[in-house]
């Protein structure tokens, strides 16, 4: 309110405005925070993939409007050209199934599409468990495109290739392989033939041919609808499914936060120059690959990801699916397909050789010697838990030597702690930026060299064992060998143990070998730091998923470790340390 006498700074049409703008605000704010969530909005990308005119070019952002229609060119050839090919369907929708000792594969005549693909050597992590299939329906409904599917750039072609009800032949339920099956379809104008050649290994060779009009237009196969252990859960299935591609013999792996959606590319876009192209999880992969090996015509790819809906926390949400196509300038469309583990000795000896998808880390030059050390191994220990066993009484016995000169070093220290502590008691008022501190280590490595005793001696032998943790625990999580392997009550040794029996021996061990250990630090803080990272070591382990074959590993490295301590502490007992008297500051 105003003044008598005093002229209004508000003018009406200003409190409209500031009232407006305040109104605004609140709706917003009340938006935000508190308004009704909107139901999950699928993004375009979720339409059935179709591609097809294949030419090497990079990827650029295309509308979505521009693909919803038949190309122009594609509309004027299928009028100008009157077509005397005659339409070939079959009645009703079946499937044909082909199987050997490795896989069972279903392919329904709707697309000539892959329904299922058992790798009958595995098992999924469901309860009860059941034998793995690598494709997901769920995810393939909903995003409508399921494996093998015909990839073509005009989505209405591409549409009705995986649409049509395909004829098989040979005309039968199911093939034992080796065998060869050919689905052939056209409505007049467009023809698709798909031939599978199944045998003995799990790669399959595909061999895809599109016509319009006669004439032949490049087309892609694509892997859609989700792949690999969908009943995993720790961590989520899709944080474990990448897509790759290799080049120049350097694999390119692409989870889905690095995948954009399908309207990122451009009508007719694919990367060309590729060895090989494929979608992986954490133990299997599908990998296309040239017909002719590694020196034939290089592949194409794009990928990218669709979205289907998952409930999480009794919430509707979104979840992402990798999705990759493969094509060649040549056609027919000629490739082999290896579905199946990532069996390192199965991917070498494959042309090109797939065995870099093991992913080894950073630490590779030491995971992958020990993984081949396993597997020489389990030769001859059946176990993979008794080979790792085995494997850790074999590293302890060559890095006995440096837990002696460790031991040795240990006890010079302890020798000369009371030294130490002295020098450090008479340093100890002036602060780190002193230059009199500069004095004390001075002295202390004075004392050092003296005794000839290596500061870093006591630990050298626990720092070694670091990387030997970490690449042994990458190489136990993503070796297949170790998926699903028991040992006593543990069932998956690359898994963490669900009872934590072992957490809690790995930690009590490494407690006992502490104790036994004659201890250098002189500080009662270290002290109690020493004391603390068996269980620090042990909650890690309870809650991290990592391997239950490395905390095997480290329990048994402890369990040799109090031995050789007895060893040692009964061969060269530790010496009594004198008193340190405390010393005094004069009066000034």
């Amino acid at each position: 309110m105003s003044l008598p006498g005093q002229k209004d700074k508000f003018t009406p049409e200003l409190r409209i405005l500031v009232a407006s703008l305040l109104s605004v605000g609140v709706i917003l704010l009340w938006a935000k925070f508190f308004g009704p969530k909107p139901p999950a909005q699928l993004p375009q990308a979720n339409r059935p993939v179709q591609t097809a005119p294949a030419t090497p070019g990079p990827v650029s952002s295309t509308p979505a409007a521009a693909t919803a229609q038949p190309s122009a060119a594609v509309a004027k050839m299928a009028a100008a050209a009157p077509s005397n090919i005659a339409a070939k369907s079959d009645s009703h929708e079946r499937t044909e199934v082909i199987e050997n000792d490795l896989y069972r594969v279903e392919i329904s005549n709707r697309g000539a599409v892959v329904k299922s693909w058992q790798l009958k050597h595995y098992q999924d992590d469901a309860k009860p468990p059941r034998v793995l299939d690598v494709v997901h329906p769920e995810a393939a409904q909903q995003t409508g495109g399921w494996p093998f599917a015909v990839v073509l750039d005009d989505e209405q072609l591409g549409k009705a290739a995986n649409d049509g009800l395909y004829k098989i032949s040979p005309d039968g339920d199911t093939l034992r392989a080796p065998a060869d099956a050919e689905f052939a379809w056209s409505d007049g104008h467009l023809e698709v033939t798909k031939r599978f050649k199944f045998d003995h290994t799990y790669v399959v060779r595909v061999e895809t041919s599109v016509k319009l009009n006669g004439k032949p237009i490049t087309a892609g196969i694509g892997w859609l609808g989700g792949f690999g252990d969908w009943t995993v859960t720790n961590p989520a299935p899709v944080e474990t499914v990448n897509v790759y591609y290799s080049e120049g013999g350097k694999i390119t792996s692409l989870p889905h936060k690095k995948l954009d959606g399908l309207d990122k590319w451009a009508p007719g876009a694919w990367q060309g120059g590729k060895d090989f192209v494929g979608i992986e999880d954490r133990y299997f992969t599908a990998a296309f690959l040239p017909a002719g090996g590694g020196a034939a015509t290089p592949l194409q790819t794009r990928y990218w990801k669709a979205w289907r809906s998952v409930k999480v926390d009794g919430q509707d949400a979104s979840e992402p699916v990798p999705q990759v196509a493969t094509a060649t300038s040549a056609q027919p469309l000629a490739l082999r397909v290896y579905v199946g583990p990532k069996d390192y000795d199965d991917l070498k000896r494959m042309n090109p050789p797939l065995h870099g998808l093991i992913n080894f880390g950073w630490l590779e030059f030491i995971a992958e010697p020990l993984f081949h050390g396993l597997k020489w191994l389990h030769k001859y220990i059946s176990n993979w838990g008794w080979a790792i066993v085995v494997l850790t009484l074999i590293i302890n016995t060559l890095l006995f030597p440096l837990r002696i000169s460790s031991y040795k070093t240990t006890l010079k220290m302890q020798r000369v702690a009371p030294e130490i502590k002295a020098i450090q008691e008479k340093y100890k008022k002036y602060s780190m930026r002193d230059p009199r501190k500069a004095e004390m280590n001075k002295e202390v490595m004075a004392i050092y060299q003296r005794e000839g005793i290596n500061p870093v001696g006591g630990c050298f032998q626990m720092f070694l064992q670091m990387p030997v943790w970490f690449g042994l625990n990458t190489a136990l999580r993503f070796a297949i060998e170790m998926r699903h392997a028991p040992w006593l009550w543990v069932t998956d040794l690359s898994a963490k143990d669900p009872y934590y029996i072992l957490p809690v021996l790995m930690g009590a061990s490494m407690y006992i070998v502490s104790k036994m250990t004659p201890m250098t630090a002189t500080d009662p803080q270290q002290q109690m730091m020493m004391k603390i990272m068996p269980i620090s070591m042990a909650a890690i382990f309870m809650i991290s998923p990592i391997s239950s074959g490395l905390a095997v590993y480290i329990l048994t490295s402890s369990v040799v470790g109090i031995a050789q301590q007895w060893y040692l502490n009964r061969r060269h007992p530790s010496p009594a340390q004198a008193p340190v008297k405390a010393t005094r500051g004069k009066k000034s």
